[in-house]
Parts: C-alpha cells; structure tokens; sequence
C-alpha cells in the first residue's frame, strides 16, 4: 500500500469505457492489485495526530469513575476525551438512538468505547490509553434473547425494554388448518461476522469555518453525517465527508464506527487525527449478524402441498438497536419462503441483549429465516416421499402470487424453472484418485477415502431488494456533458459508496450508453452532492444507477432543445446527435461549443407501506430476487470434516449489466453463505467474544471454495431501470441452506444449528 498525505494528494479520479452489458477493466482495479490504491487507512497528514479507544472489558456494568489524569501526564497526549466532552447529541443510531458516542454512567457490551485519546504516534497512544484508570460495578450481563424476549420478569436494560419490534404475520387462518404431514423443528444460527479485510479507519481534517473533513470507508456517507453531526453540535454543513478507500463492507459500515471519536478529537485538538483498528479491535468496533433462534412447524397434503407455516423467529440484536427494526421486518415478511402456503403465522422478534451489537449484514434477517424454512421443506420433502426439488417446484411462486404479507408479485418469478434447471445441471465427476486435496481435511491427510460419504442438497432463498416498508429511498446523480481538448466528456458525480461490487464501473457505463460518449470520469463520492443512499440491500445498481441513467435523460433533452428537436426523437451515439427520423442531426462537440450541459437527477423507486403492526399485511417490498443453489459435499463422518465439492447457482438478474461483476457478486455471496454453513462463527460466552482475530474466526479461503456453475436468467422487471434486479445478496441466502443439506444427505442426520461443527456430525 502507498501512504499519502492528503496536502496534495487528489481523489483519485476514475475513467470508464464499456457500456451497459460489457465488462471493462475496473478503474480501480488495476490500482489494487498493485497495491497503489489508497485505502481510508493509507491516509495521512505531516501533522496528524494518532487517536485510539479505550474499550469496557465488561459485557455489562455500571461506571463509577474515569482517572484520566495518568494518560495526561504522558509526553505526547494531546487530548483524552470522555462522554463529558461531547458537544451535542450523546447517542446516535441508525434508527434508534440509543448508542452512546461514550460511555455515559453504563457499558452495555464488551468492547464498548469509553474514553478516546489522540497522541503523537501509535506507540504512545496505545501506551497513554492504558494508564486510563475506570472503575466499574460489574452487574449480572442479559445474554439470553429468548430470556429478553419471553421473561417478564428480566429487568430492561435500556428504559424502552427488551424488544426493539416485534413484528406478527397473519394470513388465512392457520390455527384451524389441518394438514395430512406435519414437520416441527427448532434451529439456531450462530453470529456471524462481515469480517472485511480493511479494518475501519479514517482521517479527520479540522477546517476554518470552525467544522470538521472527514476521509472515511463507510457506506453511507450522508446518515454518518447527520449522525456527526449532531454529535459534534455542529450543522451538517460544517461537517463534509469524502469516501475515502473501502476495504469491503458487506453491511458493518452502515453503523458508526470511528467517525465521531476521530471528529472529536480533531476539533479538541487542531489536528488532523488518524484512526484505525486492528482486527481483535474491529471485532468489537462493528456489528455482526443476529444470532437467530427460530421454531418452525410446516404441514402439507399427502399429494405435496404446502397448507400452513407457522414460525417464531427471535433475533439477538446484542445491545444496541442498530437495524434490528428492519431485519425483524425483512425476517418475518420473508419467513415462510417463496412458497405459496394458504395459511401463515410468523412472529419475528429483535431482542436487546449485553451480547456485541449487530446489525447489516449481507441478506439482512433472509439468511437466518432460509435455513430454518429451507430445512423445513427438505423435511417435509422426506417425510412425504418426495424428490425435495419437484416438491419445491409444486409450491413455488411465480408472477402474479402473493406473499403472506399480501403483496403481490408483479413481475416475473420463474423458480420453478431455476429449480429444475439446478436440479439438470450437470454431476461432476466422481473422485477418479485419492489425492489429499480431493478429500475432506485436505492435506492434513486425515482420510484416505475411509469413512467419505457423498451428499447432494439444494437451497432456495427470496431476498427483498432497496429499502422497504416505507422508507423514503431514493439516490441523486449530477451528470455534465462538456468539451474537453475538443472531446465530448460526461462527468458524474454521486455520494454512493464503492465498496468493491463495481459501482463506480457501472455508472460509467450507463452513462457511456445514455450519452453516446467515449469518456466518461467518476467523481469521488462525498456529501457535497446529494444523498444516494447506502451501499447495501443490493440497491445501489437499481437506485444509482437509476438516478445516473435519468440524469443522463435530462442531458439528452437538453441537448434536444439546443438542436431544436423533440427528446423522444434524440439519440447521443458515437459523439453524434441523432434523429431516430433524419438521421444525424449535429456533431456532439459543435453542439457543445457555447458551453456545458449540465443536470442533476433525484430517483426514487414505487412507494412501500410498512407492515402493519398487527397482521404483517402491506405491499411493504420494492422488488424480489430469488437464488437456487445445488452442493455437492464429500464427508468424512468419522472425524466430522466436509469438503465442498461442487456448488451450482442459478439466479434471475433481470438484465445482465456487467458479466464479470455480476459473477462475482454470486461467487462471493455464496462463499458468505458456505461460511456460515460451516466455519464461520463468533463464539460468545457470558457475552464475551473468544475468538477475535482471524487465527480463531475461520473464514472459507480459495482452498475452501469448490468450482462453481452459474446458469444467470434475464427475466426483466418493468418497474426497474434496464429491468435490473439487485444480485448481490440473494446467493448468501440459498447457497447455506444446500449446503446444510448435501450434508444431511451424506451423513443421515438432521443437523439444525449453523455453523455445523464437527462434534454436530460425530457425536449424534
């Protein structure tokens, strides 16, 4: 990596060719291979100072005292900071808020910020914030959500309570409903991390006006705002935020992490201040996903349909509301599956805990809910008789079918199809050597085909896309179309985070196919143009990308007026103006002589309603994406171990905008998904975190991912721009479940906690 000093350092600057449909080299791609890209933690000032957090070592206690006089004394400090010196707002929150910026009278989870220090370099940092003398009353930690939800009798340990939403789903009439086959089971899903490789990390500028500049990886760059804010006392316009480099997000960023402390410290001393964790740090700087303990009974006919679901759903939001109001939203809208089923009652719940917080991650409250109805089915599918994808494909929705919340699917949902094209994928082929690293253990040689047992499963997953129940969503694009050395060249200018899917790619080319032009640069996103929101519900193609291509739409009619021609009969093509009646109207370039044509676009997709608080009814989604996944696993159920052997998507995108993009937003969600299936878990006891580092916290490696088939369907949504549907997230749902399932298949057991551990398949 190539550290830079922000005195003359310029936003890098990106330029894309390739219109909608291929896939261009990534800008920033080069950039990052060599290690020239600069990330939110490569950033620096000749004068910066270094600030670090103090940390609660207690799940849960009350404060008496804070001894800040012995890191004072050090040679180096300039400034420690308690909840006394927050100007503003002591709280803040996504939705709630109800996080203190610093520990008030009360730590909550383990790893909770409660002093900030800045100092001249790392090494006296770290050393001034350990002569931090706090005292603490340790009080009785609440680590049980189903005790936080169920028991009355449990003190809150926030004054509005233990719940942060409890969201019912009623539809037909499932206490009366009688079924020939019932299958009644619990399952439980263990906390998973996002566990992005660039720790969070920013560099906070104090300017002249009295406000603050904030250099920061996040994915929402105008909520932290108003966040900061507040927290500052300060008007929004004062605080200016840049996108600095992500190093991945998958939801973790959404939440404030070091924005504030970095803020703070920057205006209380005069200088820049660096900050940035380290991975045990990080670990206890963001949220995870919910844990999730859910009970679901299904019941059916003899003939294979579905006639009731009924499910209790209760997420651990750990301490802090974060987004737990959403995931329990989206958990329980899409509990039942993309099933038809005349009869359900879903409860999902999102309880406050003293566990570490959690929040956005990847699939968003879907994941948790598929595993529990995807293994229900592969249950039913058994008890019946019956081949687990044709009894899917009997009970699949398809256009024109209703959710349980009583919305309607209108546009297209071909599972049926998915399903039986997954189900005709081709077998590999069977093992043809006993080579270590076909093997379950790889080459720990732990097997040489004794005790291996092949399993095949599948997996289905439906995914809301965008914001939902009634959240004002919407992204905003400025695009510019000018001369430059006698070229046409459009710019455009978005505060929507690239944080590694390829949006910065996909904008230039949207905008190379709505203009017709050959350059097209992409300017650092910031907060000096309007919101596009967050990076996150696989939203950004749809809703940025929706913004620049009707930005791009208000340049072309521009230009249709400066040639005196109707827009509807105007095309920008090649740096010509053209006729769809007569032609080639004008040169781009001549047009563009007197000046620069210049628009700024606001989209928003259809309104949402929220669910309602009683029943769950309301056409509360924008859009639905839907995944299917077949894994083949190779088991080894002697010592427990599983080797992914093959896994195979097929998923309906709507419109293929970016090939090489597109897979690897599949590829990348189902290795999340194999994650959690197998590895991937923080271990929590008595609200303390046991692995915090990626020596303990295992996550899938190359060695881990099995070759993948993609078969990508273009059914297109007609209220979407291009008839696009958001990707990113739906392979994390399905691949889990299949999985789970191959691995059922191959051992005979019923497997219900995520991760499966290898003591789940030997000790039974």
């Amino acid at each position: 990596m190539v550290s830079r000093s922000t005195h003359d350092h310029k936003p890098l600057i990106y330029e894309v060719r390739g219109g909608v449909g291929e896939s261009p080299v990534r800008p920033d791609g080069t950039l990052k291979v060599k290690g020239e890209f600069a990330y939110a933690s490569d950033l620096w000032l000749d004068d910066a100072l270094f600030g670090v957090t103090l940390r609660s070592p207690h799940p849960r206690a009350r404060i008496t005292g804070i001894d800040i006089s012995g890191a004072l004394e050090i040679p180096g400090v300039y400034a420690v900071l308690t909840h006394a010196d927050v100007p503003g707002t002591k709280h803040y929150g996504l939705d709630h808020s109800d996080q203190p910026v610093l520990a008030i009278d009360e730590v909550r989870y383990e790893g909770e910020p409660v002093a900030v220090l800045a100092a001249t370099d790392p090494h006296t940092a770290r050393r001034a914030v350990g002569r931090i003398v706090v005292s603490y009353e340790e009080l009785e930690p609440l680590t049980d959500a189903r005790q936080a939800v169920f028991d009355s009798s449990v003190p809150p340990i926030h004054p509005d309570g233990n719940v942060v939403r409890n969201q019912p789903i009623r539809h037909g009439d499932p206490d009366t409903a009688t079924a020939e086959v019932v299958v009644t089971a619990e399952y439980e899903v263990g906390m998973q991390d996002q566990a992005f490789l660039g720790p969070e990390s920013g560099l906070a500028v104090p300017a002249a006006d009295g406000g603050v500049d904030l250099y920061i990886a996040t994915q929402w760059l105008h909520v932290d705002r108003s966040q900061i804010a507040a927290c500052l006392g300060l008007p929004e316009e004062k605080v200016r935020l840049t996108l600095a480099g992500v190093g991945g997000a998958f939801g973790a960023r959404e939440d404030l992490s070091m924005q504030v402390h970095a803020c703070l410290l920057a205006l209380h001393t005069g200088r820049p201040v660096r900050m940035m964790y380290g991975r045990e740090e990080s670990f206890f700087g963001h949220v995870h996903r919910h844990p999730a303990w859910m009970r679901y009974e299904h019941g059916a006919t003899r003939d294979g349909k579905l006639v009731y679901v009924k499910a209790t759903i209760v997420l651990d939001g750990g301490a802090y509301a974060s987004t737990t109001k959403a995931v329990v939203g989206n958990a329980a809208s899409l509990g039942a599956g993309p099933y038809e089923v005349p009869h359900v009652s879903i409860d999902a719940y999102g309880a406050r805990t003293n566990n570490p917080p959690c929040g956005a991650m990847r699939g968003f409250g879907a994941v948790q809910a598929c595993f529990g109805y995807e293994s229900q089915m592969d249950a039913l599918a058994e008890k019946l008789g019956l081949d687990p994808v044709e009894f899917r494909a009997r009970n699949a929705v398809s256009q024109g079918s209703y959710l349980p919340t009583g919305q309607v699917i209108d546009s297209p949902a071909p599972l049926a199809e998915m399903l039986r094209k997954a189900a005709a994928t081709p077998m590999p082929a069977a093992r043809s050597t006993m080579e270590l690293g076909e093997l379950p253990g790889g080459y720990g040689n732990t097997t040489h085909g004794e005790g291996v047992r092949r399993g095949v499963g599948f997996g289905v997953g439906i995914k809301n896309i965008c914001f939902s129940e009634g959240f004002d969503d919407y992204s905003t694009a400025t695009v510019r179309l000018e001369l430059v050395a006698g070229e046409p060249v459009a710019t455009v200018h978005t505060a929507a985070a690239e944080v590694g899917q390829g949006l910065v790619t996909l904008q230039g080319q949207i905008v190379r196919t709505e203009l017709g032009v050959e350059a097209v640069t992409i300017r650092p996103a910031d907060t000096s143009v309007g919101s596009a929101g967050s990076t996150s519900a696989s939203r950004q193609s749809y809703m940025s990308g929706g913004a620049v291509k009707a930005a791009c739409e208000a340049v072309r009619a521009q230009v249709a007026t400066l040639v005196g021609r109707a827009e509807p009969d105007i095309q920008l093509t090649g740096g010509k103006v053209v006729s769809a009646t007569t032609g080639v109207v004008a040169d781009l370039a001549d047009v563009l002589a007197d000046g620069a044509v210049e628009e700024t676009a606001v989209f928003r997709h259809r309104p949402t309603v929220p669910l309602d608080p009683f029943t769950g009814q309301g056409d509360s989604h924008v859009q639905l994406a839907l995944c299917v996944h077949r894994a083949i696993v190779d088991v080894d159920v002697e010592l427990g171990l599983v080797k992914v052997v093959e896994l195979a998507a097929v998923q309906d995108v709507g419109r293929i905008m970016n090939r090489e993009s597109l897979e690897g937003q599949i590829h990348g969600g189902t290795a999340q998904g194999l994650g959690l299936a197998l590895m991937e878990e923080i271990q929590v006891t008595d609200g303390r975190i046991r692995n915090p580092s990626f020596t303990d916290y295992l996550i899938p490696t190359i060695l881990d991912m099995p070759p993948m088939r993609l078969e990508i369907l273009e059914y297109a949504d007609p209220h979407a721009p291009y008839g696009l549907r958001g990707a990113g997230e739906p392979p994390t749902l399905s691949s889990t479940p299949a999985i789970v399932a191959a691995v059922r298949a191959a051992t005979g057991l019923p497997l219900r906690r995520i991760p499966i551990r290898p003591e789940h398949i030997t000790q039974q």
